[in-house]
């Protein structure tokens, strides 16, 4: 069954561009199953989808006289005299593949769709052979509204940066924004009923990583260290990034930390976030904090800190808006997110206090626009956003 994606209509739209499309994110996001979609939305028979999965297509691209490959194709029943549209699944598995395709795209006339699990192999892949002939689109696991439709529930979306609900549709939604909190939002795991078999499922979502792309993408020989740093980080989402500290506790050195977290975050498993600041006398303006790209990596990693997982989840739906940062004083009075002219403290058990001390430190940095976010309903408090709204 196919649901729709957020960022579908993007890539429909895409597809009268003569620029490639790049579809990427981590594995097991849907990435193959957009990309037939598209396939099979495509107003041509001139047509085809190649998964390089299989060792007879990544033969296809392995001829260094890249004519021979017009002629493969035309083998399987493409006209090179007209428009042809090729769409490429999990183009990392083919080292020459970027040269094959400027070769094609500067020559023929081809609209090339393709997909690959790691930016930070596209990123070196790309960067220089395809300048300006290329617009990636990051596919991330799914927003709780995404989540919503997989579960055949529709909710109408009112915008930033949360929408309306009724108190029908709070019940409604309330175990559904439970379960997206502790597991997380990767497509078939969404899907799975029973709690063993989604554990099972990303299990093999991090241990696909870390001993396919962790291996395959770096020279990194023990894997424990990063599967050590990896549990590390899952017991400090939302605090600050001591890099002296992490690297004392994993007995690994500072350049060496450096490098895994920069690794961790090309590979989409992380992102780190940065500082706002307007009065350096008075803020801490450097340190960054971090976060997990999706809840159900940080329950394979061991945490079990509702308060973190729910902080971790409220920053990955915050995400799909733009890139949040975070405020802090060196007196140690923080906000949690600043984003789009709004400042967010998230907090499971919201009280009157919370939102006083929230709007108090706003002013002092001028964002008028203030939300505090709670994860259970507080009857006796009604000034606060419900996490489950955030769609």
């Amino acid at each position: 069954m196919y649901f729709e994606r957020n960022i579908y209509s993007d890539l429909l739209k895409h597809l009268t561009n003569k620029q490639i499309t790049v579809l990427t994110g981590m594995r097991r996001t849907g990435k193959t199953t957009l990309l037939k979609q598209l396939m099979a939305e495509t107003e041509s028979d001139n047509k085809i989808f190649l998964d390089l999965e299989r060792l007879d297509n990544r033969d296809l691209f392995a001829s260094k006289n890249y004519e021979n490959i017009i002629l493969a194709l035309k083998q399987k029943g493409i006209n090179p005299e007209e428009k042809i549209y090729i769409f490429l699944d999990e183009i990392q598995l083919v080292p020459n593949i970027p040269s094959v395709i400027k070769y094609l795209f500067d020559n023929y006339e081809i609209k090339f769709v393709i997909t690959g699990s790691s930016s930070y192999y596209l990123k070196n892949m790309f960067t220089e052979s395809l300048a300006g002939r290329k617009k990636i689109f990051e596919l991330k696991t799914l927003s709780f509204y995404e989540f919503l439709k997989f579960k055949g529930i529709n909710v109408e979306k009112t915008g930033f940066p949360f929408t309306k609900l009724s108190s029908f549709e709070y019940e409604q939604l309330n175990a559904h924004y439970f379960e997206y909190v502790e597991y997380g939002g990767f497509p078939e795991v969404v899907l799975s009923e029973l709690k063993e078999e989604k554990l099972d499922l990303l299990n093999d979502i991090i241990n696909s990583y870390i001993y396919i792309d962790l291996k395959s993408l770096t020279d990194i020989k023990n894997i424990e260290n990063v599967k050590k740093l990896l549990k590390l980080l899952s017991v400090r989402i939302g605090s600050k990034l001591i890099i002296t500290k992490i690297a004392s506790l994993t007995q690994l050195s500072r350049e060496t930390v450096n490098n895994y977290l920069q690794f961790l975050e090309d590979t989409y498993i992380i992102k780190r976030i940065d500082v706002f600041s307007s009065n350096p006398d008075r803020e801490i303006t450097k340190t960054q904090k971090l976060y997990f790209t999706d809840n159900g990596i940080v329950k394979v990693f061991g945490s079990n800190n509702s308060g973190s997982q729910f902080e971790n989840s409220i920053f990955n739906q915050l995400s799909f808006y733009g890139i949040p940062k975070y405020y802090a004083r060196k007196d140690g009075k923080e906000i949690d997110f600043l984003l789009n002219e709004f400042a967010f403290e998230v907090k499971e058990s919201p009280d009157e206090y919370d939102l006083k001390n929230l709007k108090r430190i706003s002013e002092k940095i001028e964002i008028k626009n203030t939300s505090l976010i709670g994860k259970h309903k507080m009857d006796n408090f009604q000034d606060y956003i419900w996490g489950g709204s955030i769609f």
